[in-house]
């Protein structure tokens, strides 16, 4: 088993009150970090909308095949609405172990945006990765749903904007040239932040994508394919707000949503009732993993009534490398160490800037054109 190591943990007290310490911000982000950040004491309502939502995963992701269908963006490289299949392993082979939901999270910015508006040089010809409306699934199929996903998604973005005024605090201070308030501007301005509410749906008895004992973790004997649920990548924006796992056993409950006619009046927020929870991953090894700058895989592990946040490669460039990115990968819960069907589900929510923002000052690489490649290399053609 790989170690667990303790993330760095403030208050969200302390974020608004300006009071985290370089020091901290250092040991969470910087070049011999984790580049992670745990926020504790959020609003309250955040542990009842996460367990909603992550609800949601599930019954999205076993809904019948013809409405998922409907929600595919074949041009927008499935970076919006549902994608399965659609990604590649290190190993090569189409990756069907996790389903997806991107959401644009333009509303953030204005209620009346489903995705960024063009310009000049990004349009939906040339960039409909990030430039495509939002497809939700229609209300009567998974009722509640864009509601739930756009109050968590806001509350986390609310976060992650005090997250960077504490960045900016400590690059003002440590990055010459650093211009004021930059990386606060970025998250609370963009409207090209995105949402993946992700399904790993259950692993099937006798598969073998994944390691299937703890003891060929702790050899190394399984080293190939130890990231195999999602390979080890790094995030391309510049905060990623992540939400704890939600471990469901849907042999046990039933995520299959039933046929529903709303009433004229009333509201479809809480028809979908929030599934059963499992205490713990029945699979001590399923979760996320770290690469450490030491080369050494550490497992990471987030509390449900808290928010994380991890770097991407745009806040490595926008800090001049102050701050570096996280090389991180997820392991599903293995079929063999438990009787019943599990899922795990979360959600990440990738705060990036606006295509025209800069991420390299002394290049003047603009985000769109940082994200334009790394888009290009992460789909199947």
């Amino acid at each position: 088993m790989a170690p667990i190591a303790q993330a760095v943990t403030v208050s969200l007290q302390d974020l608004k009150n300006g009071t985290v310490s370089f020091e901290t911000l250092e040991q969470a982000f910087g070049p011999d970090s984790l580049g992670i950040l745990v926020v504790k004491d959020v609003p309250p309502e955040f542990v009842e909308l996460r367990h909603r939502v992550l609800s949601y995963s599930s019954y999205l992701g076993n809904l019948p095949k013809s409405e998922l269908d409907k929600l595919e963006n074949e041009k927008a490289k499935y970076l919006t609405g549902w994608s399965l299949g659609k990604e590649t392993l290190k190993n090569g082979q189409i990756d069907t172990l996790k389903g997806s939901f991107y959401a644009n999270c333009a509303f953030y910015v204005d209620k009346s945006l489903s995705c960024a508006a063009p310009t000049e040089q990004f349009n939906t010809d040339n960039f409909p990765e990030y430039l495509s409306p939002n497809i939700w699934p229609e209300e009567a199929t998974l009722p509640g749903f864009k509601p739930a996903l756009e109050q968590l998604c806001s509350l986390i973005i609310d976060v992650a904007v005090l997250v960077a005024r504490a960045c900016d605090r400590f690059a003002e201070n440590k990055v010459p040239a650093y211009p004021s308030a930059y990386l606060e501007k970025v998250v609370s301005t963009s409207t090209t932040t995105k949402a993946r509410l992700l399904h790993y749906f259950p692993e099937e008895a006798g598969a073998t994508a994944a390691p299937t004992s703890a003891k060929e973790m702790a050899n190394g004997d399984s080293e190939q394919d130890e990231d195999d649920w999602c390979a080890t990548h790094l995030d391309h924006g510049c905060l990623t707000g992540l939400t704890s796992a939600m471990f469901v056993d849907e042999a046990a409950t039933n995520p299959i949503v039933a046929p529903f006619e709303p009433k004229e009046g009333a509201t479809s927020e809480a028809v979908l009732a929030p599934l059963p929870e499992l205490a713990t991953s029945p699979d001590p090894a399923a979760g996320l993993y770290i690469k450490s700058r030491t080369g050494e895989t550490v497992q990471v592990k987030i509390p449900r009534d808290c928010i994380a946040f991890q770097t991407g490669e745009a806040l490595e460039r926008i800090t001049g490398g102050k701050f570096k990115a996280v090389p991180h990968f997820v392991r599903g819960a293995r079929a063999a160490l438990s009787d019943g069907r599990i899922a795990r589900n979360t959600l990440a929510v990738f705060t990036q800037p606006n295509l025209g923002d800069e991420v390299d000052m002394e290049q003047h690489i603009t985000f769109g054109e940082f994200a334009r490649g790394i888009v290009a290399k992460n789909t199947v053609s």
